[in-house]
This record gives C-alpha cells, sequence and structure tokens, in this order.
C-alpha cells in the first residue's frame, strides 16, 4: 500500500516523528507538508486514491476545519470510481448533522456509512465513491481477511457501520 499524508504545520510532524515514530518518507509512505485544501486541487491527484481519510480539527477540536460541500466534492473528485473517503466528526454535537449533511448533499445519501461513535466521542464517516449496498456477510469476510493480514478488530467495525439511509 502506498500512503500519502497531507499535513500543514511542520510542528506536528516533528512531533509525529519524535514522539510517535513516524518514519522518514520512503517508497510506501510519504509526507507532504502543504494546506490539504491547496493540495487536493492539483489534477494529479484526480480519480487516484482509492481509500482517503480526513481528519481535520483545530487545537479547538469544536469543528471540522475544511467542512464545506466544495472541499467534500473535491475529496470526492479524488477517488477512483471504488474510492471511499472516511472523515472523522467529532460526536454527535450539531456540526456532526450538519457536516453529515454537506457529505451526503456531495456522495448522495445511499453512499453514506456511519460509524458508531467511539467513547471518547468521534464518529467516523465512510462516503462511497459509487455506491453499493454490499450484504452482511461479504462484509464480515473482508473483515476476517483484514483481521487474518493485519491483526486488526475489523469484525467489530463491521458491528458498528450501518448505512445513513437503510
Amino acid at each position: 500500500m502506498h500512503t500519502v499524508a497531507v499535513e500543514i504545520n511542520p510542528k506536528v510532524l516533528v512531533a509525529c516523528r519524535g514522539w510517535f515514530k513516524l518514519p522518514a518518507d520512503n517508497s510506501r509512505m510519504k509526507v507532504i507538508l502543504a494546506d490539504a485544501a491547496r493540495e487536493i486541487q492539483d489534477p494529479k491527484w484526480w480519480g487516484n486514491i482509492d481509500a482517503l481519510q480526513v481528519d481535520l480539527y483545530d487545537h479547538d477540536a469544536a469543528a471540522p476545519v475544511l467542512d464545506s460541500q466544495a472541499f467534500y466534492a473535491d475529496c470526492r473528485r479524488l477517488l477512483t470510481d471504488d474510492g471511499c473517503l472516511t472523515v472523522n466528526l467529532f460526536g454527535r454535537a450539531s456540526s456532526y448533522e450538519r457536516s453529515v449533511e454537506k457529505i451526503a448533499a456531495v456522495f448522495g445519501q445511499d453512499a453514506i456509512w456511519p460509524f458508531k461513535p467511539t467513547r471518547e466521542g468521534n464518529t467516523v464517516v465512510l462516503a462511497q465513491r459509487t455506491p453499493s449496498r454490499p450484504k452482511r456477510a461479504l462484509l464480515s469476510q473482508r473483515a476476517q481477511e483484514i483481521e487474518a493480514l493485519w491483526g486488526l478488530p475489523a469484525a467489530q467495525w463491521v458491528r458498528g457501520l450501518k448505512p445513513l439511509v437503510p
């Protein structure tokens, strides 16, 4: 897997490398110091991303810093046909509903899959570039494969995943 992270604050990158053992850039992982809203305007990314994870909070973590229909449309443009976006939305505060409405306006309500909120209050919302309704059995099978390959608790993710519109 090839991973690219975009970080606007060089101090965050220094902290991640120093405290959290984030390795130096290599053939599998690269960090770009840039404003994500500007970086995703570059056509080199359009239609080339299979999985895009967005977690854009400032130091107050009150609401996502980039949270507009235009931003989510730019994110959607990055995705391959089978690609998906995940967005970390903090809790179920009033900004959660507004954020989900903006994402759904761009991706379509049938493409939105919110996860159950964590104890800490984070709610991850998955949006598919091309909406699909995989059967629970297929999701469970894929979760087992993820657990076998990487030891991640994917089966529990499936239990917490439900489409926005049943």
